[in-house]
């Protein structure tokens, strides 16, 4: 299936790793152009050489996705440098799971407000798009923590408020047509992640997040980033407001 995302651009926080840089690679596997951000300089300039060796035109910064100015100029120099904007993908996490106010803190800076600067800056570039071409598209990626709660967690609580932004976000712009939708992820594993470090050094409890799973396995970056690509391809222009729940059926939850 042609996605129709040859030549676009999209931009991806946390784009050197794990999900985020399955993303920025789906996009540039379909021809569209990519802009990444990250906080360590040698993964950057390692993906955006990656991303470019793809045949796309390919941009990067270092970032701390805290500092607001830094973040939204970011964005804005993303979209100058690749031509405009058609996709934003919020993907950047504190992955802190505490309780304390620290963790609530770092939480809320990243993972919420992250989101909702980066939208500030891209809207208008956004409607832009959609005006042009009839579709644009930004997507947070948010997790499974969202609908689990076993203890007070700043993880999933400022997950779960993503999700709420989202569907604000996907109601009010729909018309414009700008849609907005959210990927939840289950336990998704690869080497330097946080799933690699358990297994590493928490094996019998990794064993036991394998069974607990009725696929008997936990999904792949690749896995994620290709329901994030697809949700923000003009194949799914129809598609707003939703949270996708790429889980391996982990949650027992029916989503109505």
């Amino acid at each position: 299936m042609d996605l129709q995302l040859k030549g676009k651009s999209a931009v991806v926080t946390g784009g050197t790793r794990g999900i985020g840089r399955a993303i920025a690679e789906g996009f540039a596997d379909e021809g569209a152009n990519v802009a990444i951000c990250a906080r360590k300089a040698d993964q950057v300039e390692e993906a955006v050489k990656a991303l470019q060796a793809k045949g796309v035109k390919a941009f990067g910064q270092v970032v701390d996705i805290a500092d607001g100015p830094a973040l939204q100029g970011f964005v804005r120099a993303a979209a100058e440098a690749l031509g405009g904007l058609d996709v934003l993908v919020s993907n950047a996490s504190a992955l802190v799971q505490g309780n304390s106010e620290a963790d609530w803190q770092a939480m809320f800076e990243v993972d919420m407000l992250g989101a909702v600067r980066t939208w500030e800056a891209a809207k208008p570039l956004l409607e832009a798009s959609a005006a042009a071409k009839g579709d644009a598209a930004f997507l947070i990626i948010s997790s499974v923590s969202s609908v689990n709660a076993d203890n007070p967690s700043s993880y999933g609580a400022m997950k779960a408020a993503l999700i709420h932004f989202a569907k604000g976000v996907a109601r009010q712009n729909a018309a414009n047509k700008v849609r907005c939708n959210v990927v939840s992820p289950g336990t998704v594993y690869f080497d330097d992640g946080v799933w690699g470090n358990v297994k590493a050094n928490m094996p019998g409890f990794f064993d036991q997040m394998i069974k607990r799973n009725p696929t008997g396995r936990m999904g792949t970056p690749e896995e994620i980033a290709a329901a994030t690509v697809f949700l923000a391809s003009p194949r799914s222009a129809f598609t707003t407001g939703i949270n996708m729940m790429v889980d391996g059926a982990i949650t027992q939850r029916a989503n109505f």
